[in-house]
């Protein structure tokens, strides 16, 4: 690591669970970075979310576009730039925070399964920390994401319930997904990558904090030395 500091790139996609980046996990996640001494810097695509909701019960609203850039810096207090800036040799750490809006706007898991297709950018991304045995944190939705791009190594992953249909359906790209608790996290030492349910569990905010800094954690722990 470049003069003794972890950096680490995390990716958004908007704000708000339902059309873009689910804010708790993505707020936490950037906490337990800074808590560990982390220097973090955030990513999102630079186009449209997939549509723009209300988040009383995730309805559509009709007529509204809004950009993936300009709503992850939201979250990020504008500590954001476009995700085909990202370079898996600058950082440390990748880690994704979940939410809905993930699986519709960095890849299309949520219309195909195992059939869709993570976002060019992401998928280099992904693949470029993964053959530099860098680790990823993958929170809530985003191990299904990871399962499109790196199945074909049969990395471990959770979706909470390993016989859930969104683990099922992720299962099918050759990626092998086991049963975890949402205040624990799943560790794939020889692939690098750890993984929580998150609020694909929940209930509580107190549990899915504790998962997620669990997950921070071990993904520092496998940080190359």
């Amino acid at each position: 690591m470049r003069d003794g500091m972890v950096r680490a790139a995390v990716v958004l996609c908007g704000s708000g669970r339902f059309d873009g980046s689910e804010i708790q996990e993505s707020v936490l996640s950037l906490l337990y970075l800074e808590r560990h001494g982390v220097a973090w810097q955030a990513f999102a695509p630079d186009a449209p979310q997939w549509a723009v909701c209300e988040h009383f019960e995730g309805a559509v609203v009709a007529g509204e576009q809004r950009s993936q850039l300009a709503e992850a810096a939201r979250i990020a207090r504008g500590r954001v730039l476009p995700l085909d800036q990202a370079r898996a040799e600058s950082f440390d750490l990748l880690v994704l925070p979940g939410g809905t809006g993930a699986a519709k706007n960095l890849c299309s898991f949520a219309e195909r399964g195992a059939e869709g297709e993570v976002i060019a950018e992401l998928d280099a991304l992904l693949r470029a920390f993964h053959a530099a045995a860098k680790p990823i944190a993958a929170i809530c939705i985003a191990p299904a994401i990871v399962a499109l791009s790196l199945g074909a190594h049969a990395p471990t992953l959770t979706l909470g319930a390993a016989n859930g249909e969104p683990a099922r359906r992720a299962a099918a790209t050759g990626a092998r997904f086991v049963d975890c608790s949402v205040d624990e996290a799943v560790v794939d030492s020889d692939h690098r990558i750890v993984s929580t349910p998150a609020y694909i569990l929940g209930p509580d905010l107190v549990d899915v904090d504790r998962g997620i800094g669990r997950c921070i954690s071990e993904a520092l722990r496998l940080c190359p030395s």
